[in-house]
């Protein structure tokens, strides 16, 4: 409801003034503050290996980065750093945290005030006995203010959800960590079993050499030669297999830092490393530090958040307002004000507020479910990590010395005419599915590893662990 204060001349600039005071009151609340630095710690897992930053420039450029694709020999820690820098799943995950900052400055903002203007009685003339209606204009100025501290809740809400996208965003960077490991591990174990390939083929190349000193010198039949070059041969097609393998394995690895060609020629490292085995007990209280669990307490104070706005909600705002009005006839103003507030009678948002209470109850039955799934996951990598320590253990301590004794002693054997070309085609043939053997367990291992890390957020050498697999 207005009501008119004045009808005095004399007070029209002193009315205009009062209209200033109030616009310069409700947008004193818009200056810009800024936004706090969010709180989510990196875990961990690659904590010093640099991540994309959104950047200024960047917004509204269709293409990505320009990427400097390595040559030559590429190291683990620079194949995690090109994708932590350049892959397109993980900037995307930083813009969405560049978007929930733009959002806590906007959930700050205090509602705009109105400017309102109205024209009355327009044409209208003096009338006996009825008062005097004539023209007359008005300006008028209104402000929301708004109680029960909606604006704080929305910041506070706006802040939660920044950091869970931050949380996201440390997830996203675990996930392409632990990928990169993965693919990168797959690029060495092809590189290792190429090699492997080529040393059967030494060894095919060799025994067929003997075969033919054999064949010519009449000792054995000619066809034990040609068995020697089907052997051989077979073994050629299995090493042009694992070429193809090799090079699949590179373009894998390099489409992790959005490459469509893998321009460097090998990989650094060996997979003949001494595997370690912590307890499982040990790693199950790290568990704490994988970011799938660590965010659950951002997400519930989120919910919290929500369902305190959802409560301030249930208070009316309160609308002022100030206006100034001009009598064109008899030459006079006067100043308004007014005031409304909203009667909470059919609406109180007890809906709201009883969503919001739904959902934070939701959220702890969320989080339960998320510690047994990580519990699970956990359990099930670790099978895959003793199951491949155990693997490792038996291969380096009995299986690989014996089959290298026994073919070499099998080889010199049929050199001298002890043994014939099947017991040396058998023992052959046993060291290299050793030998593969061997690559495959060691590839299992290291995979086991990176995805241990991954549930745990930190470096499996950084945990204590049983005593190495002697080599």
């Amino acid at each position: 409801m207005l009501r008119r204060l004045c009808t005095s001349p004399r007070r029209s600039s002193k009315g205009l003034r009062v209209l200033v005071v109030l616009s310069i009151a409700a947008l004193s609340g818009c200056a810009e503050r800024p936004v706090p630095v969010a709180t989510v710690p990196a875990r961990p897992l690659g904590r010093d290996i640099p991540v994309y930053q959104p950047a200024p420039t960047d917004i509204g450029r269709p293409d990505g980065p320009q990427i400097q694709n390595p040559t030559g020999t590429l190291s683990l820690r620079d194949a995690v750093a090109l994708a932590l820098m350049y892959s397109p799943d993980l900037a995307a995950f930083a813009w969405e945290t560049r978007a929930r900052e733009a959002r806590i400055l906007q959930a700050g903002r205090p509602p705009n005030p109105i400017l309102g203007v109205l024209a009355e009685d327009l044409g209208a003339s003096r009338l006996s006995g009825a008062g005097l209606v004539q023209p007359q204009a008005t300006i008028q100025l209104s402000q929301l203010i708004e109680l029960g501290g909606k604006r704080t809740a929305r910041e506070n809400l706006a802040t939660l959800e920044r950091d869970l996208a931050a949380w996201d965003y440390e997830t996203a960077r675990i996930d392409v960590l632990t990928q990169v490991t993965r693919a990168y591990i797959d690029v060495l174990a092809a590189q290792e079993f190429l090699a492997l390939t080529n040393q059967t083929m030494d060894l095919g190349e060799q025994v067929q050499r003997s075969v033919t000193a054999r064949v010519v010198a009449g000792r054995v039949s000619p066809i034990e030669q040609t068995r020697a070059e089907v052997a051989l041969a077979s073994t050629r097609v299995e090493s042009a297999r694992a070429t193809r393998a090799l090079d699949a394995a590179r373009r894998t690895l390099a489409a992790l830092w959005g490459s469509s060609d893998a321009t460097f020629q090998s990989v650094a490292g060996s997979l003949e490393v001494a595997p370690v085995l912590p307890p499982l007990e040990t790693l199950q209280t790290r568990v704490v530090e994988s970011p799938d669990l660590a965010r659950w307490a951002s997400e519930i104070s989120r919910r919290q958040a929500a369902l305190a706005l959802e409560q301030a909600k249930g208070v009316p705002d309160v609308s002022v307002t100030a206006g100034y009005r001009r009598f064109t006839d008899i030459d006079s103003n006067a100043l308004l004000i007014g005031g409304s507030v909203a009667l909470p009678i059919f609406d109180r948002n007890r809906g709201g507020i009883a969503e919001a209470n739904s959902r934070l109850a939701k959220a702890y039955e969320e989080r339960r479910a998320a510690q047994t799934r990580v519990t699970t996951a956990l359990a099930e990598s670790y099978r895959a990590l003793s199951t491949a320590y155990d693997e490792i253990t038996v291969l380096r301590s009995a299986v690989l010395p014996g089959a290298r004794q026994t073919f070499e002693a099998v080889n010199e054997g049929y050199r001298l005419g002890r043994f014939g070309y099947l017991e040396v085609l058998d023992v052959q043939r046993t060291l290299v599915a050793a030998g593969a053997q061997s690559l495959r367990a060691l590839g299992d291992y290291h995979k086991a590893v990176a995805d241990v890390e991954r549930l745990i957020g930190a470096p499996l050498n950084a945990v204590p662990a049983t005593s190495p697999v002697v080599q």
